[in-house]
C-alpha cells in the first residue's frame, strides 16, 4: 500500500517529466497532427506515463515520444473508423428510397436500418442489398455473391437477424434475443 510519501514522490518525478518533456512531446506531435489532437494525445500520453510511472525508464523522452506515437497511431485509426463509417452511411442514405408516411416516424426508422446495416459485416450488408434493394432472388444473389444458394442462405438469415437486433437497440448494439420457449437448451447449443 502507497504512503502519502509514495504518492507525493510520483507527483513530483510526474511533474519533473512533464516540465522537462512536455514542450518537446508536444512539437512531436504538432509535426504529426492538428494541434487539438496533439494536445489530446500529449495528455493522455502523460496519463500513460502517470499509470506506468515505474516503467518509464532514464532518458524518459524516448519512452514517452513511442507512447505518443502509439497513442497518435490510435488516434488516426479512430478517425478512420468514424470516416468510413460517416461515408458508408451517406452511401446508404443517398441509395434508400424515402417511402411516403408521417416523416418523422419514417425518419426515425430510416436512421436506425441504415445503421443497423453499416454495422453488418460486408458480406452479411450485401445479402442483405442483393436481396432487398437490387431485388434478386436469392439463388440469382448467391451467384453474384460467389457462393452456394445454401451458404447465400444462411448468410441473408444472419444478416436479417442481426440487423432486426441493430435496428431494433438503441445504442446501435444488438439487442439480446429472447429464448424461444419451444426449444430445449441442448437444441439451442446444436443449432449454433
Amino acid at each position: 500500500m502507497s504512503t502519502p510519501d509514495d504518492a507525493a514522490e510520483r507527483r513530483e518525478r510526474l511533474s519533473a517529466l512533464w516540465s522537462a518533456h512536455a514542450v518537446r512531446v508536444q512539437a512531436y506531435l504538432w509535426r504529426h497532427t492538428d494541434p487539438d489532437t496533439a494536445q489530446d494525445v500529449l495528455s493522455e500520453t502523460f496519463l500513460v506515463a502517470w499509470r506506468r510511472l515505474d516503467d518509464v525508464p532514464d532518458p524518459s523522452l524516448p519512452w514517452l515520444l513511442v507512447v505518443a506515437r502509439n497513442l497518435l497511431r490510435n488516434a488516426h485509426r479512430a478517425a478512420r473508423r468514424r470516416r468510413t463509417l460517416d461515408d458508408e452511411l451517406a452511401a446508404l442514405a443517398a441509395s434508400a428510397p424515402l417511402p411516403e408516411a408521417a416523416p418523422e416516424a419514417l425518419a426515425v426508422e430510416r436512421d436506425a436500418l441504415l445503421r443497423g446495416l453499416a454495422r453488418l459485416g460486408e458480406r452479411e450488408r450485401e445479402a442483405i442489398l442483393l436481396v432487398a434493394w437490387d431485388g434478386l432472388a436469392p439463388a440469382d444473389a448467391a451467384d453474384v455473391a460467389g457462393c452456394s444458394a445454401a451458404t447465400f442462405h444462411v448468410r441473408l438469415h444472419r444478416a436479417r437477424r442481426r440487423l432486426a437486433a441493430y435496428a431494433d437497440s438503441t445504442d446501435g448494439r444488438p439487442s439480446p434475443r429472447p429464448a424461444d420457449p419451444t426449444r430445449s437448451p441442448a437444441s439451442s447449443r446444436r443449432s449454433a
